[in-house]
C-alpha cells in the first residue's frame, strides 16, 4: 500500500457529540469547515468514558484517561478504578507507603496532613478515597490529622462543594480530626507555573495565613458571598489550624498527576524557586500515585508500565513523529499519550506553544489555537514527519469556564483551524483522523441545577477520517485509534493492542 505522509491524529479536546441544543456551543457556533467535514468524509462516534476507557461504569472521561487510551491502543485501567478496588479488597489499608507515613507521625506525636481535591468528580481524586485515608489513619493510631480540602467546581457544578464539606466534617468529627484549610483548585492545583496562585495555598497550609473562617462550611459561604465559586475560593484558614512543624507528614490523595505536581514540588524540591517559602523538615511526603519521576517523594501506587504503545511502536519501526500542543495540554499529548513515559523516543520531536497568560480562558477563548495551527500547517507542508499528533486545547479549557458566549467563540476558532489543517493535509495527500478525548463544549448548562455545566460529559465523541478510506465502522472507542493509525502506516499491530482498525474497507477491519 502507498503510505500517506503524514498520518495525523488531531485531538479536539472536549469536542463531544450531542444533538443540537441551545446550550450546545458546537451546534450554536458557525462552523462551516466542521459541517463540510461531516458532509464530505466518513465519520462515526466512539466511546470515551466508563468501562470503555478503564473507568467505573458511567464515569466521565478526562484528558489524561483519553490520551492514555489513544496512545496505548487498549483499555488502560485507570487509577480511580485501581484505588477503588484496593479499598474494596482491603489492600488500601495495607499499603506500605500510607502505613509508613502514619507510623512516623504517630511515633513522633506530630500531625498527618491529608491533601486532596474534595470532590465526587472522579477526575483528579475522589472524596471517598480521602475518607478511606482518615479511616486508615485512625486504625493506625494517628492522633493528630489535618485535612486540607481543595474545592472542585470544574469537574462538578460550580457551587456544589457543600455536601462534600459536610461529609468530610462529619467524618472528622467522628474520628477526632479536623479540616485545617480550604482552597479552590484554581490556587491549589495550578499546572501552568502560575506560582503566585500555588503560593496562596502553600502559605495557608504551612504558615496558617489566609482568609480566616470558623469552620470549613463558613469558609465556603464566605467565598460565595465574595462572588467566588468553588474552583476560585480563596485559600482560607480554619480556626484552630496552626503552622506546620518539623516532623509532620503529608499524604496527597489526588491520583491524577498533572495538577498535583506544582504544590508537591513546593514541598519536596530542595532548590525550588517558584516563590519564597518556609520549608518544614517533613518526616514523609506521600503521593497517592507518581506525579513526576524527578519529584523526591514516596509513591503509594507506582505507575504500571505499558509496553508497545503507539509512540514506542512508531519509534521501533524507524518512523518519525511530532507531538504538538499548547501548554495546558502539552503533558497530555506527550507524557500521557506515551503511557506515562516522560522521555522522548528516538525519532520524536515536540513543539510546545505557550498558553495565553489570562486569569480565565473565557477572556481569550481561542487561546493559542491560531499559533498551534501555524506550527502544525508548517509541519504538514514540510512533510518531515511520518506521524503528527496534535491537541487543540481550547474547546475543553473554555468549556470548563461555563461561559456560553466564550464557548461559541472557542468552537469557531477551532473551525477556522480545521479549515487550514484539512487543506494542508489534502495538499500533501496525507491522512487525518479528527476526534476528541472526551466531551465538554457540547453541554454548557446543567438542566437539573440550572447552573453552568463546567464538567466533562459522559458519552461518545465524533471521529472523522480524511483520506482514502470510504467508510468507518461503528462501535469504536478511543483504544481503536492507534491500531487504525498503524494500519494506515502498514505497521503490524502488536498483540498488546486490543483495539481494532476503524476503517471498514480494509482487509483487517
Amino acid at each position: 500500500m502507498n503510505r500517506p505522509k503524514p498520518v495525523m491524529l488531531l485531538i479536539l479536546d472536549g469536542w463531544g457529540y450531542r444533538e443540537a441544543a441551545p446550550d450546545n456551543a458546537i451546534s450554536v457556533a458557525t462552523t462551516p469547515n466542521w459541517d463540510a467535514l461531516l458532509a464530505q468524509h466518513p465519520h462515526t462516534l466512539i466511546e470515551t468514558s466508563g468501562v470503555h476507557v478503564g473507568l467505573p461504569a458511567g464515569q466521565m472521561g478526562n484528558s489524561e484517561v483519553g490520551h492514555m487510551n489513544l496512545g496505548a491502543g487498549r483499555i488502560v485501567y485507570q487509577d480511580l478504578s485501581r484505588i477503588d478496588h484496593a479499598i474494596e479488597t482491603g489492600e488500601f489499608f495495607r499499603n506500605p507507603a500510607l502505613l509508613g507515613a502514619c507510623a512516623k507521625v504517630r511515633e513522633a506525636h506530630r500531625t498527618l496532613h491529608v491533601f486532596g481535591l474534595l470532590s465526587p468528580g472522579g477526575v483528579h481524586s475522589h472524596e471517598l478515597h480521602l475518607l478511606a485515608m482518615l479511616d486508615l489513619a485512625k486504625q493506625q493510631g494517628v492522633q493528630q490529622l489535618c485535612v486540607h480540602a481543595f474545592l472542585d467546581g470544574r469537574d462538578t457544578p460550580p457551587r456544589s462543594a457543600g455536601p462534600s464539606i459536610r461529609l468530610m466534617q462529619k467524618q472528622c468529627d467522628a474520628l477526632g480530626y479536623r479540616i485545617g484549610t480550604v482552597s479552590g483548585r484554581y490556587f491549589a492545583m495550578d499546572r501552568d507555573q502560575r506560582w503566585d496562585r500555588v503560593q496562596r495555598t502553600y502559605v495557608a497550609i504551612v504558615d496558617a495565613q489566609g482568609e480566616p473562617a470558623d469552620c470549613a462550611l463558613a469558609a465556603l459561604q464566605s467565598a460565595y458571598a465574595r462572588g467566588e465559586n468553588d474552583e476560585f475560593a480563596q485559600p482560607s484558614v480554619i480556626a484552630g489550624h496552626v503552622p506546620m512543624v518539623d516532623g509532620d507528614a503529608v499524604v496527597f490523595m489526588n491520583f491524577r498527576a498533572d495538577r498535583a505536581r506544582e504544590l508537591t514540588a513546593a514541598f519536596v524540591t530542595p532548590d525550588f524557586n517558584g516563590f519564597e517559602r518556609r520549608l518544614p523538615a517533613l518526616a514523609d511526603y506521600v503521593c497517592l500515585t507518581e506525579y513526576a519521576a524527578d519529584l523526591p517523594a514516596t509513591v503509594a501506587w507506582p505507575s504500571e508500565t505499558l509496553q508497545n504503545t503507539l509512540p514506542q511502536v512508531l519509534s521501533a519501526n524507524g518512523l518519525s513523529q511530532l507531538r504538538i500542543a499548547e501548554t495546558e495540554k502539552y503533558a497530555h499529548v506527550t507524557f500521557f499519550f506515551s503511557g506515562g513515559v516522560e522521555a522522548e523516543y528516538p525519532g520524536e520531536t515536540r513543539i510546545l506553544v505557550p498558553s495565553p497568560k489570562v486569569a480565565t480562558y473565557d477572556l481569550q477563548p481561542e487561546m493559542s489555537c491560531p499559533e498551534v495551527t501555524d506550527k502544525l500547517v508548517e509541519a504538514i507542508t514540510g512533510q518531515t514527519f511520518d506521524v503528527i499528533i496534535c491537541n487543540i486545547a481550547n474547546p475543553d479549557m473554555v468549556g470548563h469556564t461555563g461561559v456560553m458566549a466564550a464557548a461559541v467563540a472557542a468552537a469557531e476558532a477551532v473551525d477556522l483551524a480545521l479549515g487550514r489543517i484539512v487543506a494542508a493535509i489534502r495538499a500533501v495527500d496525507g491522512a487525518l483522523i479528527v476526534t476528541a478525548d472526551h466531551g465538554n463544549l457540547e453541554k454548557m448548562r446543567d438542566a437539573e441545577s440550572g447552573q453552568p455545566h463546567t464538567a466533562h460529559t459522559v458519552g461518545p465523541v465524533p471521529l472523522v477520517f480524511v483520506g482514502a478510506a470510504t467508510s468507518v465502522r461503528s462501535g469504536g472507542a478511543l483504544r481503536d485509534v492507534a491500531p487504525t493509525m498503524l494500519h494506515l502506516l502498514g505497521v503490524p499491530v502488536p498483540t498488546e493492542m486490543t483495539g481494532r482498525n476503524l476503517l471498514q474497507d480494509t482487509p483487517d477491519a
